[in-house]
């Protein structure tokens, strides 16, 4: 199999700055398992470059272990990189609380497992205001509105705002999360593995319901799979990774029908379903 690392750039589908600009990030990790003086180092991330603006979808792929989930934490500030720049809006962030702060508002998460990353203790009407009260947007009349309106967005009952997690289905729970991660009117959410932990039934629902909060908020969404197929279904551009490198990127449709690299074309051939 060929490691050609060539790329085919894809057009730039809005012309505003990056909301996320990553310029040759790496991430390297040191095992316990080396010498003292010769520690085992595993490369997580290898000089990526990556964009992503509102009003498009970026998707990234590749097999497991390959730094697809290490490039998302990268993303929304919970991983630290070796080297390399970071940037949101186009300027680079600090390292304390008022920058957290800044990020969190401008980029969301939706992790893999909705039954992990909600609270199990709180009702879905406290999860939801909580982002708010913390950021001190609104009065209490004004949160409780606006989480009517995301539940209504994410197509929930009403009456969901007052059960726990455990008492309604995991596809759910997913619209739940991602209610949540719609709370502060991000720039861009991070959705990684968002519908791997759900029934394949599910699934396409919630594929359907990101596109649409795409096209109706004009939000931007990293959407992180190691389905191909998947990826190809939400996305505008796509990002191939393997072993911390992107190997290959371009429009979604020119990549799915004309892959440049030998590794996309084994993703091709070794996912056959769509979900």
């Amino acid at each position: 199999m060929s490691t050609s690392t060539a790329t085919t750039t894809a057009p730039a589908t809005t012309a505003e700055t990056p909301v996320i600009d990553l310029r040759d990030v790496h991430v390297v990790h040191r095992l316990r398992t080396g010498k003292l003086f010769r520690p085992d180092r595993i490369r997580a991330v290898d000089g990526v470059d990556f964009t992503a603006a509102r009003g498009e979808v970026v998707g990234i792929v590749g097999e497991s272990g390959c730094g697809k989930t290490t490039l998302a934490r990268v993303m929304v500030g919970l991983q630290p990189v070796t080297q390399g720049d970071v940037l949101f809006h186009g300027k680079k962030l600090g390292s304390g609380r008022k920058a957290r702060r800044t990020l969190g508002r401008s980029v969301s998460v939706v992790f893999q497992d909705p039954a992990t990353a909600l609270n199990p203790r709180m009702v879905v009407r406290d999860q939801l205001i909580d982002p708010l009260r913390v950021h001190g947007i609104g009065t209490p009349d004004e949160r409780l509105e606006k989480v009517k309106r995301l539940l209504h967005l994410v197509g929930l009952p009403q009456s969901a705002l007052d059960v726990l997690p455990r008492q309604i289905s995991g596809g759910q729970r997913q619209r739940v999360a991602i209610a949540r991660a719609l709370v502060l009117d991000p720039d861009i959410i991070v959705a990684d593995e968002p519908t791997s932990a759900l029934d394949v039934s599910v699934r396409a629902q919630v594929l359907n319901l990101l596109a649409d909060l795409k096209s109706e908020l004009g939000l931007g969404l990293v959407f992180i799979s190691h389905d191909i197929n998947t990826v190809r279904y939400v996305s505008d551009r796509i990002a191939v990774m393997k072993a911390g490198k992107v190997v290959e990127t371009g429009a979604a449709e020119q990549v799915f029908n004309s892959p440049a690299n030998d590794y996309t074309r084994t993703l091709l051939a070794a996912t056959p379903s769509l979900l």
